[in-house]
């Protein structure tokens, strides 16, 4: 057995914090439990799962109140949490073998992030660096830390999965909650991009502040900066800014734009189930139904899933709509049911239309 240390930092999280620590119990971690200020019950609520309860004055800077749980773990190596993160599934022994074949490389838990679309509650599914060696690795930046080789003070390292995953809920909090913490961050990244204008990063970060409040004008404009400045390919949210950027093309009504420029670089995207969705978009709004029916079959063929619903309902539905357009009311019909299968709520709205029930 190798001993982890769960690092969490905490404020005001009265109403996740339980449900955060709960599920821990039966694990013999040790658990360093960090405030940066709470002024709701958090602590009092702490308190019933971890003794190792310390208070850090905020500075807004989280990667220094990461860094300040690390250097409290008793532990070397530590599993890093968010307050909103809930712990659904863990092979405890697995992670023990994979610690001891990887023991200077980053685990990734896998985190299924929840949020509503169209009347549903759907998942975004994405893994994260959240496992490894304090003495080899620490936190850097202060909003979106990364996690950063000591060695080098890069983030380009060894990556592995580990079978650890948590539910995501800090989309979840309405629009208010969502449109103060956009503002929060993005009051951050903003400073971060003073220091460091060449980095894209941080405006892809900052356009994923808009994208999450569905202010897709502003998000355009960070997502298009990011993509004039230098990107190495390998970075691994540079799929993700591609589909998000197509997205907030998509919802701007730049839909030419967004084929010209995803036209042009294709191939290091394809592959990707969401990039093809919503390329197939681009192409049904500009009424290129072949171009758009390519891309989301492309989609239903992907194995890898970035956002729910991208390799299933979506290309269903959408496959529907171009039959639609093209007078093969059958086909639509059945694609409809399709997606419809999965409670999607465009595809039983079409259904009720042609007069088709569903169940």
């Amino acid at each position: 057995m190798i001993p982890i240390s769960v690092c969490i930092i905490a404020k005001n999280e009265e109403k996740n914090i339980e449900k955060c620590l709960a599920p821990l119990m039966p694990y013999n971690f040790e658990i360093i439990f960090v405030d940066t200020g709470s002024t709701d019950r958090t602590k009092e609520i702490a308190r019933k799962y971890t003794d190792l309860i310390y208070d850090f004055e905020w500075v807004n800077d989280f990667s220094a109140a990461r860094n300040f749980s690390l250097k409290k773990a008793s532990h070397n190596y530590v599993l890093i949490l968010d307050c909103d993160e809930f712990l659904t599934e863990i092979d405890l022994d697995a992670i023990y073998r994979l610690i001891e074949e990887h023991p200077r490389s980053v685990g990734m838990l896998l985190r299924h992030s929840y949020y509503d679309n169209n009347g549903m509650q759907v998942s975004y599914p994405d893994r994260v660096e959240r496992l490894f060696h304090k003495r080899h690795y620490y936190y850097t930046l202060s909003i979106h830390e990364q996690v950063t080789d000591v060695h080098t003070n890069g983030t380009m390292f060894e990556r592995y999965d580990i079978p650890l995953t948590v539910d995501h809920v800090g989309y979840c909090g309405g629009v208010e909650s969502m449109l103060k913490k956009a503002e929060r961050n993005n009051s951050l990244l903003l400073k971060e991009i003073e220091k460091h204008p060449d980095d894209p990063y941080f405006y892809f970060q900052v356009g994923q502040s808009y994208n999450a409040i569905e202010d897709y004008e502003n998000a355009y404009t960070y997502y298009k900066k990011a993509f004039e400045l230098p990107i190495d390919p390998q970075q691994p949210w540079l799929p993700v800014m591609a589909q998000a950027y197509l997205l907030a093309l998509n919802s701007t009504g730049r839909e030419e734009e967004a084929i010209a420029f995803f036209e042009s670089r294709y191939d290091s995207f394809a592959g990707d189930a969401g990039f093809h969705c919503t390329l197939g978009v681009s192409y049904l709004r500009t009424k290129q139904p072949m171009k758009a029916m390519m891309e989301f079959v492309k989609a239903l063929q992907c194995p890898n899933v970035r956002s729910e619903g991208v390799n299933t309902y979506l290309p269903y539905h959408n496959i529907g709509l171009v039959n639609e357009m093209l007078g093969d009311l059958p086909s639509a019909i059945t694609f409809y049911q399709r997606a419809a299968a999965y409670h999607y709520r465009p595809s039983i709205e079409k259904l009720n239309q042609f007069g088709v029930t569903t169940q």
